[in-house]
């Protein structure tokens, strides 16, 4: 048989499988004595999805799921119908909520009694983890779309979010001493400063240096989210003393330490997005600290500003197709600008920011410190998305209840850091006293607390750029 013909065979071994796997939703009445789940069943679609290739043949199976063994839209009428009459016939309490009871019931959809039983097998919620990866994944290419899925991918995220809820969470710290499978697993998952080498690992889990990880029950020693510390005498203010590649440092001298940076924190599985652990981690590291270096006095981030260049680039875009002189710098800042590039337009600023040239140029780097840091400061500050900081950093900081502190010029010169924020980073820092009342404002008013350094650079934007 050709290949259309074993496609089909596949198609309806696909579906064949399906049926068998993802358990029917026994009748209301008989919910509590429904029969146990078959493990073989369960076992057998694991082993089927593994042995499927990445990409097409598992977006198929995937699509599939969600689509055909999703919520009985028929019931759930039927049973809304029977809560609103419940209501308008203003009967008693208890049956009404037995009407909502029941509308809940069918309300789930059927391939969520498939996850349950998943997440009960030995080794079933690494694979549901992978599961959700491959959802992410093809979300974020279209190799998967439309509303089912996108439903699904939700289903499974609140699920994860309840099995890798704080009860269930390990902090683990790493040192040089660690096993090697674990230092290669932080190693590869940096996502934020990759590591270059052995020496530059040993010295991230060395002295001065603290790197913490949560790990799940039921997942002993893979580290899910990973935190690395500085332990320094003031707030950083530039990447490159934290990650140079230098042999680790003599003991530490516990006297010299009263800050602690959080300089980067990544998530290694892909399935766990949206899974509330960095918060978590970053509280727990905190307490941890706390309880090892009681003089620390200052906990603060600093971190990068993904996007900054590419929405620099964009707004110098639109600045020139509508008018031609810029609004984005002062009128001299510009005439300096024009006479280094040799270009009156935006074109070859541009040009320069997209090739990361422009910090060749000495007298570039110095007219375009000031109007960048300004522009950086309303990117962060002023920049909204749904009336929340557009910046995902800084929301993620700011959610969690941190004060944007100081923008930092120069702080990160690799080349990544130049492309991704002209090389700025910020740092956050959090007054452990006053986080839970910050982060209740900025969630509930959208109000972003902020510094004098902050402030004082968003209004000198207000004043000399016209947006």
């Amino acid at each position: 048989r050709g290949p259309a013909g074993s496609s089909t065979a596949s198609v309806a071994g696909m579906e064949e499988l399906l049926s068998r796997s993802v358990p029917p939703l026994p009748p209301y009445e008989t919910k509590e004595k429904a029969p146990p789940p078959a493990e073989l069943r369960s076992a057998e679609f694991v082993r089927y999805y593994r042995a499927l290739e990445a990409g097409p043949p598992r977006a198929e199976l995937l699509t599939r799921l969600a689509r055909d063994f999703g919520v009985d839209h028929g019931r759930v009428a039927e049973f809304s119908a029977k809560v609103l009459q419940a209501r308008e016939q203003q009967r008693e309490l208890g049956a009404l909520l037995q009407a909502e009871d029941r509308l809940r019931y069918y309300l789930s959809p059927q391939y969520r009694g498939l996850f349950q039983h998943l997440g009960r097998l030995e080794g079933g919620l690494r694979f549901l983890v992978e599961l959700r990866g491959d959802l992410v994944e093809g979300l974020a290419t279209k190799a998967v779309d439309g509303p089912h899925v996108k439903e699904m991918n939700g289903v499974l995220k609140n699920m994860l979010s309840e099995w890798f809820s704080t009860g269930f969470l390990n902090l683990e710290r790493v040192t040089w001493q660690s096993p090697c499978e674990v230092l290669q697993k932080i190693s590869d998952s940096e996502a934020v400063h990759p590591v270059r080498n052995w020496v530059d690992m040993k010295r991230r889990v060395g002295s001065y240096r603290r790197c913490y990880f949560f790990s799940h029950c039921a997942i002993p020693g893979e580290p899910l989210i990973v935190l690395h510390v500085a332990l320094t005498s003031d707030i950083s203010s530039s990447i490159q003393a934290i990650v140079k590649e230098v042999p680790p440092v003599e003991t530490e001298d516990t006297d010299k330490i009263t800050t602690a940076i959080f300089y980067s924190i990544s998530l290694t599985q892909q399935g766990l997005q949206g899974v509330e652990l960095g918060t978590y981690l970053i509280k727990r590291v905190v307490k941890e600290l706390q309880k090892e270096l009681p003089q620390i006095k200052a906990f603060s981030t600093l971190s990068p500003i993904p996007g900054f260049t590419k929405w620099l680039v964009g707004l110098l875009s639109s600045q020139t197709k509508e008018l031609e002189r810029n609004e984005l710098f002062t009128e001299s800042e510009w005439q300096e600008i024009s006479e280094i590039t040799g270009d009156s337009t935006t074109e070859t600023l541009k040009k320069l920011l997209n090739n990361n040239e422009w910090v060749r140029s000495e007298k570039l780097v110095k007219v375009l410190h000031s109007p960048f840091m300004r522009l950086c400061a309303w990117y962060l500050y002023g920049e909204k998305h749904r009336g929340y900081a557009l910046n995902p950093v800084a929301n993620f900081h700011l959610q969690n209840g941190s004060v944007m502190w100081r923008i930092n010029w120069m702080a990160d010169t690799s080349p990544r850091g130049i492309a991704a924020s002209c090389g700025m980073m910020v740092n956050y820092r959090y007054f452990l006293e006053d986080t839970a009342s910050n982060s209740a404002a900025y969630l509930g008013t959208k109000q972003i607390k902020a510094s004098e350094q902050v402030l004082s650079l968003v209004s000198q934007f207000q004043q000399n750029s016209k947006l």
